[in-house]
C-alpha cells in the first residue's frame, strides 16, 4: 500500500510543469519565511532536495542571510540520522544522487533545534507522512522538542492510515491557489 502510494505521488510530483513548480516553490518559500515557527527559530534544520521535491536552496540561503544556524541531515545505516551545520564546501553526492555533508561535521543535538523542515512524499491533512521508506525522520522526530513543518504540493495530500510509530509534523504548508 505504501509503496504504491509512494510511486503514484512521485509520478505526480515529477509531472508538475517546471514553471508551475518554480511558482509554487516560490510561494511556499515565502509562506515558510513568514511563518512564526521560522521567524522565532534561531536553529533551523532543512534538507537538500531532489529535483522533484520542493526546492530548499532559496530557503537555506535566506535563513543564512537572516543569521540563522542552518542544519542539514547526515544519514547512516539502519535509519540513523544526525543534523549537521550546513557548509556548501562539505557536500558530496551519495549513491542516491543526493548531496550529503562529508568530512569533519559539526553535529547539533536534537534539543538545540528550533524548527525542522521535514521532507516526505505523501501527507494527510493532519500531518502524518509517508517518506521514502528509510525511517530516518520517524526515528528522529521522537526526540525533538522544537517545531516541525513541511512544504508540499497539492498532489502530496493523500488519505492513508498512519501506523503506530508515525509521528506527524505540526503543520503542513500547501500551495492552496492550485487546489
Amino acid at each position: 500500500m505504501k509503496s504504491e502510494l509512494r510511486k503514484q505521488v512521485l509520478h505526480e510530483m515529477k509531472a508538475i510543469p517546471r514553471e508551475q513548480k518554480q511558482f509554487i516553490d516560490q510561494a511556499l518559500t515565502e509562506r515558510l519565511l513568514q511563518h512564526p515557527f521560522y521567524q522565532e527559530a534561531k536553529v533551523i534544520a532543512s534538507y537538500l532536495s531532489f529535483p522533484h521535491e520542493f526546492q530548499t536552496q532559496e530557503l537555506i540561503d535566506q535563513a543564512l542571510r537572516d543569521g540563522k544556524k542552518v542544519l542539514i541531515p547526515k544519514t547512516y545505516p539502519k535509519g540513523r540520522m544526525d543534523f549537521v551545520v550546513y557548509n556548501p564546501q562539505q557536500l558530496a553526492k551519495t549513491s542516491f544522487g543526493l548531496l550529503e555533508p562529508q568530512g569533519d561535521l559539526e553535529v547539533v543535538a536534537a534539543s538545540q533545534i528550533d524548527l525542522i523542515h521535514v521532507p516526505g512524499l505523501a501527507f494527510t491533512t493532519e500531518g502524518y507522512r509517508i517518506g521514502y521508506g528509510g525511517g530516518y525522520y520517524d526515528h528522529y522526530l521522537k526526540h525533538i522538542t522544537g517545531h516541525t513543518l513541511s512544504t508540499i504540493y497539492p498532489c502530496q495530500i493523500q488519505d492513508f492510515s498512519p501506523e503506530n510509530h508515525d509521528i506527524p509534523v505540526q503543520e503542513v504548508l500547501i500551495d492552496e491557489r492550485n487546489l
